[in-house]
């Protein structure tokens, strides 16, 4: 077994090596040019490449670990705690309210989506344009989904 995935392994380096070497440039009629690995014909002619080059890869210096106690610089604005919980707040606030919204047009979507049959349209007379449309909202469907998503992680964040 070994010795037959050595002969493959083999072969198919020699493969890999030939088909590289061997490019050909061929001109049809219309004078379009063409690089074929294909034997040559009276209209290729073979190309001579140069070698592939290959360069080490360059070691990053260790990056120095960061303390689990960062220390900001001394120069560096400081917020109060109640202005910090204030913000907190209104963070929150404005989470949820992005919330409300989003699952109000989650439960808009749901019902014209109506479990991926809605109710067509009056301009809606070719089965394509329904189609569509139902498409679309099946996307919104799934966007809205993920946004509520997003929103509850982001509320499970916080403080």
């Amino acid at each position: 077994m070994k010795r037959q995935l050595a002969i493959l392994l083999l072969s198919t380096l020699a493969i890999s090596a030939y088909a590289q070497n061997d490019v050909y440039l061929c001109i049809d009629a219309n004078g379009n040019r063409e690089y074929k690995n294909t034997g040559p014909t009276n209209k290729c002619k073979k190309v001579d490449l140069p070698g592939v080059t290959t360069v080490p890869a360059v070691k990053k210096p260790a990056t120095p670990t960061v303390s689990a106690k960062a220390s900001s610089p001394s120069d560096f604005p400081k917020v109060d705690n109640t202005v910090q919980k204030a913000r907190d707040s209104d963070r929150r606030q404005i989470l949820m309210d992005e919330m409300k919204t989003e699952e109000q047009k989650l439960a808009d979507i749901r019902r014209e989506y109506n479990n991926g049959e809605p109710e067509r349209r009056g301009d809606e007379r070719n089965y394509a344009k329904y189609q569509e449309r139902t498409a679309t909202l099946k996307d919104d469907l799934a966007r809205s989904e993920k946004n509520v998503e997003a929103l509850k992680r982001e509320l499970n964040n916080l403080k």
